[in-house]
C-alpha cells in the first residue's frame, strides 16, 4: 500500500497580475514556497506556445489556489477567467481557494470600487455582460473568504513566511485527510475480499 505524502497530492495555483508582481513579491514567494518544498504551480513553468487554457488544466490539477489581489489585477481578463474557474472547483469542493490582499482593501474587492474598481470597470467597457456577471460573482466569493492581508509599509518578508506557514498547514490537513480516504478505501477493498474467500465445509 502506498502512503501519499502532502507534497504529492498539493499542488498550490497561484493566481495574480503578472505586469504588477511577476517580477517582486510573486518572485519572493516562490522562492520561499520551493525552499519550504511546497509543491508549487506557477504560469513560467509553463511550456511557451502552448495555449494559455492550458492554465485551466493546471487549476484543476491543484488543491490549492492562491488569488492574490492587487490593484492592477482587474486589468486581466485572464486573471479573472482564472477566478471564475476557482471559484466553480470552489463550489465542488475540488479545490481551497486563500484569497491574498496585497495593499488593497477586501471591501474594494468584494464591491469593486477604489482604484482597483476603476481598472475593473475599464475592463468591462471592452467586456460582455455575461462575463462581467461571472467576474463580480467570483470576486464577491472569493474575497469573502479567510484570507491574508499586506497593508502598506508592512514587512514582505515577514507576510511571506506567514503565507508559507498557513499554505503548509492546509497542505499537511488535506494531505492527512488523502492518506485517510486512501486507507479507508484500501480497508474496504481488503474487506471485499475476505467476504469473497470461499468457505471449507469441515470434514
Amino acid at each position: 500500500m502506498s502512503v501519499f505524502s502532502p507534497a504529492q497530492v498539493c499542488q498550490v495555483f497561484l493566481n495574480y497580475r503578472g505586469e504588477e508582481l511577476r517580477y517582486s513579491f510573486v518572485s519572493h514567494l516562490i522562492d520561499a514556497f520551493e525552499r519550504n518544498e511546497v509543491n508549487v504551480f506557477v504560469d513560467t513553468y509553463e511550456q511557451r506556445g502552448k495555449d494559455l487554457k492550458n492554465l485551466f488544466v493546471r487549476i484543476e490539477e491543484s488543491r490549492i489556489a492562491l488569488a492574490i489581489f492587487s490593484t492592477r489585477y482587474a486589468e486581466s481578463p485572464w486573471c479573472m477567467d482564472e477566478l471564475v474557474k476557482m471559484k466553480k472547483l470552489a463550489d465542488q469542493g475540488k479545490l481551497l481557494v486563500i484569497p491574498i490582499f496585497y495593499n488593497v482593501e477586501p471591501e474594494d474587492i468584494r464591491k469593486q470600487t477604489g482604484e482597483f474598481g476603476d481598472n475593473f470597470w475599464t475592463l468591462a467597457k471592452v467586456s460582455t455582460g455575461d462575463q462581467i456577471k461571472k467576474w463580480k460573482e467570483a470576486l464577491e466569493c472569493i474575497s469573502d473568504k479567510m484570507g491574508l492581508s499586506l497593508r502598506d509599509k508592512s514587512s514582505e518578508a515577514d507576510f511571506i513566511k506567514k503565507m508559507v506557514k498557513e499554505v503548509q498547514k492546509v497542505t499537511k490537513a488535506i494531505g492527512l485527510k488523502e492518506e485517510e480516504n486512501h486507507l479507508r478505501k484500501y480497508e474496504e477493498k481488503m474487506k471485499g475480499r475476505e467476504l469473497q474467500l470461499p468457505i471449507r465445509s469441515r470434514i
